[in-house]
């Protein structure tokens, strides 16, 4: 940074600024623990010396709060995944059950972004269709922040709700599913791979959702199939049909490394004899609103009985102990 020409690139500058800022949040954050410490063993000194009952709750509060700040530290450097520190772009889908299972994916994609802005993390829609009647019928949307993939893939799957339908009359339960699909996201020249464009059939359409007169006017959405995979990535949200394109290939990329990725651990996996399958898109998690309250993990087992500070975007627990198991 100190060199005279390191402004004369300016998007490599903010990469590196960008570097720097989280490494110095990670020292920060480090540095800030260990204070902690010290005034905890200061905390333990006075009480050694003249026991205080004022003392000894402000001495459990202040270890409980370390602990949970450390096991945050202790989870982050479980993140050594090659793609973890990536940003990610997540779709959500809605599944069988027309309506219900719309609306579904409107509250699951509330409580995502509800998530992000908790970490920090900032997100940017890419394509959203709208439902027929009320709710999403799909989602894309880009997460850009530390570790952004490496927290989020533990959400990838199938999301099932338990609840009795606003939309059924005659107030019956009903089960609705939704699915996520997360994939690490790249800087061009990141991570590259290379796509034969013979590979690709490219078709252009008019963007549906919000963006000015300009982008609903003309055919500036994309979307790529990816021919050989069948993988297919669109984006209509950027100002122009080259930026919907140029994001929509990093998207393809993201997927395209994330299907070697699978591949590498599926063989790994027969060479070691694990006979753990390795299932892409199975239900992960239950959202029981009726008769009881419940959100339960089916790989973890992890529990909260706060639905509502789970559909505002409390599901640090799932993440978390997803991540403590892997």
């Amino acid at each position: 940074m100190a060199k005279p020409d390191f402004w004369s690139d300016v998007d490599a500058a903010n990469k590196i600024n960008g570097r720097l800022k989280s490494l110095r949040g990670k020292i920060e954050g480090y540095d800030k623990l260990l204070g902690t410490a010290d005034d905890i063993n200061t905390l333990v000194e006075m009480i050694e010396e003249e026991p205080d009952c004022q003392l000894e709750q402000e001495l459990a509060s202040e270890f409980a709060a370390f602990q949970k700040d450390v096991e945050k530290l202790r989870l982050f450097t479980l993140l050594k995944g090659e793609y973890d520190h990536s940003n990610a772009v997540l779709s959500l889908h809605a599944g069988a059950g027309g309506t219900e299972a719309q609306d579904w994916v409107q509250m699951l994609y509330r409580m995502y972004t509800r998530y992000c802005a908790s970490r920090g993390f900032a997100t940017r829609e890419l394509d959203m269709l709208d439902g027929d009647e009320a709710g999403i019928k799909s989602v894309t949307f880009e997460v850009t922040g530390e570790c952004a993939y490496g927290y989020l893939k533990a959400e990838k799957g199938v999301h099932r709700l338990v609840r009795i339908s606003p939309f059924d009359s005659s107030g019956r339960r009903h089960t609705s599913f939704a699915s996520l699909d997360v994939t690490p996201i790249f800087e061009d020249g990141v991570h590259d791979i290379e796509i034969n464009p013979d590979d690709l059939r490219v078709d252009t359409y008019r963007s549906s959702g919000a963006g000015g007169q300009h982008v609903n006017k003309t055919s500036s959405a994309i979307r790529i199939t990816h021919l050989p995979t069948n993988i297919v990535v669109q984006c209509q949200n950027e100002r122009s049909q080259l930026q919907n394109r140029e994001t929509a290939m990093r998207m393809l990329k993201g997927k395209l490394l994330e299907l070697q990725e699978r591949a590498r651990m599926e063989q790994l996996a027969q060479i070691k004899g694990d006979m753990k399958k390795i299932e892409w898109g199975s239900q992960i998690r239950s959202y029981i609103f009726q008769p009881y309250t419940l959100v339960k993990d089916h790989r973890t087992n992890a529990e909260n009985g706060n639905i509502t500070a789970v559909m505002d975007g409390d599901i640090d627990l799932f993440i978390n102990t997803y991540l403590a198991q892997s």
